[in-house]
């Protein structure tokens, strides 16, 4: 045979050894849940956040790597940004990564 008594007699355990072995894998989810998923859905409030905010005239860097200034906010998801004097390009809003400068509301 290729099970011993001795070991058979162990496997006797049933239930404590079954809940035993869950707790590493609980253990693990904890740890990917507090280190990767929760930073990564703060960061994702804070960015719609940051882009629901834009208004005409603030200063942003698109995921190209272009620098300007917002001249348009439109309804639909599109800004359009002033990217040198006289260029205007049309961007969607979600690839605005970062507000260099953030203009002052209208009195």
């Amino acid at each position: 045979m290729f099970v011993t008594p001795a070991f058979a007699q162990a496997m006797d355990a049933g239930t404590a050894s079954a809940v035993t072995s869950f707790v590493p894998l609980i253990l693990i989810f904890a740890i990917m849940y507090f280190l990767l998923i929760r930073p990564q859905q703060k960061k994702l409030k804070e960015h719609k956040s940051m882009v629901e905010a834009l208004r005409r005239g603030d200063q942003v860097l698109t995921q190209g790597g272009i620098i300007g200034k917002v001249t348009k906010v439109g309804d639909d998801g599109v800004l359009e940004v002033e990217i040198a004097e006289g260029v205007r390009v049309k961007t969607p809003r979600h690839t605005i990564t970062q507000v260099m400068s953030k203009t002052e509301p209208a009195a």
